[in-house]
């Protein structure tokens, strides 16, 4: 009897499993080809400022194609962000060894600065489809969805995606949505100077104006400039269909 129970828990586990899996694999599967309409957390900061009563709240949200976009814009945020995306799988471990080393030392500090270590893959899995939050089943998910994302998506439609979800302001999500609010044109005609300044917003886009950079937006905007420039600029692009081995004169930072 003990041992028939054992068979119908363990069998319906793994049909329970192989359901959340269908289940959410399904989306990120098609979404390698169709284009999300909204984005998890572009809902989950509507309904907070629906709480907070903020009235005149609107999301600004356009999809452009990843030709529709400058590649400066492109070149930018891996710039800013992810160095290594064209080569890593998801997870870039050697900054996740890196932020564990920062933040143990921050910890100490009476106002700790925490540094974090995601690339642009995980910001992908995070903003689409996940709920804010620090729990530890939240990143659990994060690093499944990264997986399922990373298997079945390449490159340039993870880039693409994250060029159209990410927040550059309060309300505004996508380089389309900034560059016409901020800049009074389309993502095309971004330059490197635009395109810096909104990567450069980007670790807190609340805090941090593209219209009225602050001294730290400003001197990181110099510092994605030059990491622009080592990258070799629009040809960095080139490594996302055909990878090679990162060069050693790279600057990783964050």
């Amino acid at each position: 009897m003990k041992k028939s129970f054992g068979r119908r828990l363990a069998r319906g586990t793994l049909i329970a499993l192989a359901a959340v899996f269908v289940v959410t694999a399904l989306p990120v599967i098609a979404m390698r080809w169709m284009d999300p309409w909204y984005s998890a957390f572009m809902l989950d900061a509507a309904l907070e400022a629906s709480r907070e009563g903020k009235a005149k709240y609107s999301t600004d949200y356009r999809w452009r194609d990843l030709e529709q976009i400058s590649p400066h814009a492109a070149v930018a945020v891996i710039a800013a962000e992810d160095q290594f995306f064209p080569f890593h799988t998801g997870f870039d471990l050697k900054s996740i060894r890196e932020a564990v080393r920062s933040n143990e030392q921050q910890a100490k500090k009476k106002r700790p600065r925490v540094r974090g270590a995601s690339t642009i893959s995980q910001q992908v899995a995070k903003n689409l489809f996940l709920w804010s939050g620090r729990s530890y089943f939240r990143k659990g998910c994060e690093a499944y969805f990264t997986l399922l994302i990373e298997l079945t998506w390449p490159k340039e439609r993870i880039l693409e995606v994250y060029l159209n979800i990410a927040q550059f302001g309060d309300g505004v999500y996508g380089v389309e949505a900034a560059a016409q609010r901020f800049y009074r044109m389309p993502a095309a005609k971004l330059g490197r100077y635009e395109a810096a300044t909104m990567a450069a917003v980007l670790p807190n886009p609340i805090s941090f104006k593209v219209n009225a950079p602050s001294a730290y937006v400003t001197k990181r905007r110099d510092f994605i400039l030059e990491q622009m420039r080592r990258l070799g600029g629009p040809n960095y692009l080139d490594e996302l269909a055909n990878p090679t081995a990162p060069p050693k004169a790279r600057t990783v930072k964050r």
